[in-house]
């Protein structure tokens, strides 16, 4: 298998607060959606 190949087939992240999908690179070590990462900021 390809490396491009493995990382296409990634699943999509989940944000781990509301489990939105994260649209984002899936190498990012995010793990929440901005959303989320926002209402911890307020």
């Amino acid at each position: 298998m390809l490396s491009l190949e493995f990382y296409r087939n990634l699943p999509p992240k989940q944000c781990r607060e509301c489990g939105e999908e994260i649209v984002e690179q899936h190498e990012s070590y995010l793990y929440e959606c901005e959303k989320c990462i926002g209402r911890h900021e307020e």
